[in-house]
C-alpha cells in the first residue's frame, strides 16, 4: 500500500506544482510549492498533536482555542512547543485559509501572517534557530504569480485548494515517512529541470545511497553524521537513516537551500532538537569548530573560488597540509575541512572532479601529504560521466579513514562505464550501486574493473591517483583479417546477383517487364 500511495502522492503533488509554475522557472516555483506543503504540513501535523493532548480533557484543539480556558491554551500551547518546536493558532492554520477561500475572499494578507506566525511561535525557543526565516523565500507579492492583487489571489487559492484535496497520512504511522520521500521526489524533479542551478541543492539519491553504504559500512549506530555542505539536506538524511544517526549536522551557504533543508528535516519527522543545519560559508566561517563526526558526506561545489586567505596558514584545518586548496579550485580546502571534522574511527566520503586525483602544484603537495603523512585515503570510486544535474563531467568519489594501518592499501574502482541512458542523462542502476558497495566493502579485485594498489605503487606513481594507472579497461579490438572481408563481400555480392536473376524470371512470368 505505501508504494501505491506514495506514487499518487508524487503524482499530486507534482500536478500541483505544474499548476503553479506558469512562466516561473524550475527553481522560482519550487520554492513556492515547496513551502505552500511545508505549511499544509506543519498544520496538520500540530492540529493532530493538540487533539491527542486535549484527547482526555474531552475537547478539540479548535474548540478549546473558541473557549475561555486561558490556563489550557497556554499548558498546550507550552506542549507542542516542547514537543514539535513550534505553534498555531486555529485562526492560522491552512485548514482556515481553505475556509477563506471557499467564502471567495482574498487569502493573501492572512496566509502572510500565517507564515509569520509560526516564525515567531519560535522565538525565545530552543527551536528558533530552526524556525527563523523559514519561509523567507515565499513573497506573495511577487509579480511573478500575476499582474494584480485579484490574480495573485487566484492562482495562490488554486494552488492551496488543490493541495487541499491530497491525504498527507499524518494519522498513519505507517506511513511516516510517504510525505518525505514525496518532497524528495519533487526536490529531485525540479533538480531535472533546473540546469546548472541544480548543482547546488541537490544530490542524485543513486549517489547519495553509494555515499550512505559506504559512511556506514560496520557501524550499528552512528553518534552523528555531518555534511558540510548539505543543499536541500538529502544527502544528510539518507545517511542518517542509514546508520541510525543521533544528531545531524549541516551547513549551507545559499539562504534559500539552507530552508529548503530545514524543511526537509522536519517533513521527515526529525525532531527540530536532533539536527542543527547552519547558514554560512564553511571554508570562510565553520559553525562546528572542533567539532568531530562518526559520518561525514557531501557533494561540494566543484572547483569552486575560494580566498585562499594567509589567515587559513594558521587555521587547524588547513595548516599541517603545507599548502593551502588553490583560490582557483576549493576542493582541496573542503576535503581537508572534512578530515578534520571527522571522528578517528569515523568514515567520510565525497564526491570530488577527477582533477583532484592527478593536478600538480599545491593539490599535489595536498594529496601526497594526505597519502604519505595521514595515510587516510581509503578509496577512489570513478562514476560514470553526465550523472551530476547541471553537468556533464565525469567525477569520483574519495573515501578517507583515520583509523588506517601503515600496510594498507587503496582500493581503485573504475565504475564508469557501468550505468543506464535515460534520454540525457546516465543513471546508475541498482545493480551498478550494489556492485561498487560490494566492492569496496570485500575490496574485491576485478578484472578491468578494481585494484587494491599498494603503498609502493602509489609512491612509483608519484602519489599520482588518476583512476587508468591503476585499473586497466583497455579493450584490446579484434585483428581484422582483410582477406576474409574481402571473401565475404565477393560472396555476398554472388548472392545479390542470383538474387536478382530470379527476380527478373519471376518479374517476366507476371508480364511486369
Amino acid at each position: 500500500m505505501s508504494e501505491e500511495l506514495q506514487q499518487l502522492l508524487r503524482a499530486r503533488l507534482w500536478q500541483v506544482a505544474n499548476t503553479l509554475r506558469g512562466n516561473m522557472s524550475a527553481g522560482d516555483f519550487m520554492y513556492f510549492t515547496l513551502g505552500f506543503i511545508f505549511y499544509k504540513y506543519l498544520s496538520e501535523k500540530i492540529e493532530l498533536e493538540a487533539d491527542g493532548m486535549l484527547a482526555d480533557d474531552g475537547i478539540s484543539f479548535k474548540k478549546l482555542w473558541a473557549s475561555d480556558d486561558e490556563e489550557l491554551k497556554e499548558e498546550l500551547k507550552e506542549s507542542c512547543i516542547e514537543q514539535l518546536g513550534y505553534f498555531i493558532e486555529p485562526e492560522y492554520l491552512y485548514s482556515t485559509i481553505i475556509g477563506m477561500i471557499n467564502k471567495k475572499e482574498n487569502i493573501l494578507p492572512n496566509l502572510e501572517r500565517s507564515l509569520k506566525r509560526i516564525e515567531d511561535s519560535t522565538t525565545g525557543q530552543s527551536s528558533a534557530e530552526d524556525f527563523s526565516g523559514l519561509f523567507s523565500d515565499i513573497d506573495l507579492t511577487s509579480p511573478k504569480l500575476g499582474k494584480t492583487v485579484d490574480d495573485k489571489n487566484k492562482l495562490i487559492s488554486e494552488v492551496l485548494l488543490a493541495l487541499d484535496g491530497i491525504d498527507f497520512k499524518l494519522n498513519d504511522a505507517s506511513e511516516i515517512d510517504i510525505l518525505g520521500d514525496a518532497y524528495e521526489y519533487m526536490i529531485g524533479q525540479f533538480a531535472a529541470g533546473a540546469g546548472k542551478k541544480a548543482g547546488e541543492f541537490y544530490t542524485p539519491q543513486e549517489v547519495s545511497q553509494i555515499l550512505s553504504d559506504i559512511v556506514t559500512t560496520g557501524k550499528t549506530r552512528l553518534r552523528n553524521v555531518y555534511d558540510p555542505t548539505c543543499g536541500s539536506g538529502s544527502l544528510l538524511l539518507r545517511t542518517a537513516r542509514g546508520g541510525k544517526a543521533d544528531q545531524i549536522y549541516g551547513q549551507e551557504k545559499n539562504p534559500t537551500t539552507y530552508n529548503l533543508a530545514r524543511m526537509n528535516m522536519l517533513l521527515h519527522g526529525v525532531k527540530y532538537s536532533n539536527f542543527t543545519i547552519d547558514n554560512g560559508d564553511t571554508l570562510e566561517a565553520d559553525a562546528f569548530k572542533d567539532m568531530q563526526f562518526d559520518a561525514v558526506v557531501a557533494n561540494p561545489p566543484f572547483s569552486q573560488p575560494w580566498t585562499a586567505d594567509e589567515k587559513f596558514n594558521v587555521d587547524d584545518r588547513f595548516s599541517k597540509a603545507g599548502a593551502l586548496a588553490p583560490s582557483s579550485k576549493a576542493d582541496y580546502a573542503f576535503i581537508l575541512h572534512m578530515l578534520h571534522h571527522l571522528a578517528e574511527d569515523g568514515t567520510m566520503a565525497c564526491v570530488a572532479p577527477h582533477g583532484v586525483l592527478f593536478r600538480g602544484a599545491s593539490e599535489g603537495k595536498i594529496r601526497k601529504y594526505l597519502i604519505e603523512k595521514r595515510n587516510c585515503i581509503d578509496a577512489i570510486i570513478g562514476l560514470p560521466a553526465n550523472i551530476f544535474y547541471g553537468t556533464t563531467i565525469p567525477t569520483c568519489i574519495i573515501v578517507v579513514k583515520k583509523c588506517r594501518k601503515d600496510d594498507d592499501n587503496i582500493l581503485f574502482i573504475d565504475a564508469s562505464k557501468e550505468f543506464e541512458k535515460i534520454k540525457t542523462q546516465n543513471k546508475l542502476r541498482q545493480e551498478n550501486i550494489d556492485k561498487i558497495v560490494d566492492t569496496y566493502r570485500n575490496r574485491k579485485e576485478i578484472e578491468k574493473y578494481s585494484h587494491c594498489a599498494s603503498m609502493q605503487e602509489i609512491i612509483d606513481n608519484d602519489y599520482n591517483l588518476n583512476i587508468p594507472r591503476y585499473v586497466d579497461t583497455f579493450e584490446e579490438e579484434e585483428e581484422i583479417d582483410i582477406k576474409q572481408v574481402m571473401a565475404d563481400i565477393k560472396k555476398l555480392e554472388s548472392q545479390r546477383a542470383e538474387l536478382d536473376k530470379e527476380i527478373d524470371v519471376y518479374m517476366k512470368e507476371l508480364g511486369l517487364i
